[in-house]
């Protein structure tokens, strides 16, 4: 199944950007605390790598393609203190718990908000040293699009740090990570987030999403080159990087 076929509702007459936008404005409120409790706090050191990956081009202009609350955008804040972050997304209501968050860190002066459309983004040709994207390219309507818009609004040499999910490929981290994704996590987050497709909709869109050298290969068709995947967590998530 390809995975632009996947949605959070398949009875709805809504288009995927449309579901994904209503799933996560209805979520917002718990995303966090469902985020790092499923994950079991291992998201904060993938975003880590994320961020140490673009470090050598000290990046003054980052982006954060759908930001949802920010955790990506503010701890690349922290970490690279001379840069400013735009964080773009489509759910409102996730960007303003993000907002409330920077306010409590006093990053309100290097860290900007957008509701934005990632496959149409509001920027010029190469405007951002770098890009970042933490488990967003999944929800993208049109990977294609959104991966060239990324790559438009890259400058020449700098670089795109993207986290996705991907699927362990050895016993037992295999066999054990896909009972947990498949059965768990959706029971997990229906309970606390009463969204009843949202966690589901998670294990199913990893599933059918591209990973490793194919990811890569979607990549430099979109504008990258020596596009790399890492395996991080035992192959639970990847970092891919690239370069403009």
């Amino acid at each position: 199944m390809k995975h632009n076929s996947i949605v959070p509702d398949a009875s709805s007459k809504l288009s995927k950007k449309e579901q994904v936008a209503e799933m996560f404005n209805n979520i917002a409120g718990k995303y966090d605390f469902l985020n790092h409790l499923l994950s079991l706090g291992i998201d904060k050191g993938w975003r880590t790598k994320a961020i140490k990956s673009i470090e050598g081009i000290s990046p003054k202009k980052i982006l954060d393609v759908a930001t949802g609350t920010g955790d990506l955008a503010i701890a690349a804040a922290k970490k690279i203190t001379d840069s400013t972050v735009i964080g773009i997304d489509i759910a409102a209501q996730m960007l303003e718990v993000g907002k409330v968050k920077i306010s409590d860190k006093n990053l309100s002066q290097r860290i900007e908000m957008i509701v934005a459309d990632s496959e149409a983004l509001p920027y010029a040709d190469g405007h951002f040293d770098a890009v970042l994207c933490a488990y967003g390219t999944r929800n993208f309507q049109d990977l294609h699009k959104g991966l060239a818009e990324m790559s438009r609004v890259t400058r020449a040499g700098g670089r795109v740090a993207i986290l996705e999910f991907s699927q362990p490929k050895h016993f037992p981290v295999k066999q054990v990570f896909s009972f947990y994704f498949k059965y768990m996590l959706p029971l997990f987050g229906k309970m606390v987030s009463k969204h009843s497709t949202a966690y589901t909709y998670l294990p199913e869109s990893v599933m059918a999403f591209p990973e490793g050298q194919d990811f890569c290969k979607i990549l430099e068709e979109c504008g990258f080159k020596n596009a790399t995947a890492r395996p991080l967590t035992f192959g639970i998530t990847s970092l891919y990087t690239a370069e403009k």
